[in-house]
């Protein structure tokens, strides 16, 4: 696996579940410098969103850090997600992985930011720590 760097952004995320029915929240999309996510399956609304943007919904789990590889990565790469995962996993560090067009996303709790950081540069990876704002 090639060194990757991967940047540790600011600010707390939320996972949060809606119902499948559920419209997307007013506002969430004007949220600007920040990840946002919605993915919709027949089961459920899922959004990812910095912890201080109300969404209600059946379930939130509050208290994850956002660390994002930098790209944009080509879609002939291999094992991207599964190098990280497993170097975390290594660590016992759990994560909520997404992947964008551009680049592959992890939320880590922030409870075990340290330690992976510390597992990723480990691996041979950059960690770029941003500070908090």
């Amino acid at each position: 696996m090639k060194r990757l760097i991967v940047d540790v952004l600011p600010g707390e995320y939320a996972v949060t579940r809606l119902a499948p029915d559920a419209q997307v929240p007013a506002g969430l999309f004007g949220l600007t410098g920040v990840l946002v996510s919605v993915t919709r399956t027949p089961d459920e609304v899922s959004v990812i969103a910095p912890s201080s943007f109300p969404l209600g919904g059946d379930s939130t789990e509050k208290g994850w850090r956002l660390l994002t590889v930098r790209g944009p990565l080509e879609f002939t790469l291999t094992g991207i997600m599964a190098a990280l995962a497993g170097e975390l996993a290594a660590a016992g560090v759990s994560l909520f992985a997404l992947s964008t067009y551009d680049t592959d996303h992890l939320l880590v709790k922030q409870s075990d930011l340290d330690r992976a950081v510390v597992a990723l540069r480990a691996a041979g990876h950059e960690l770029v720590v941003a500070p908090e704002v």
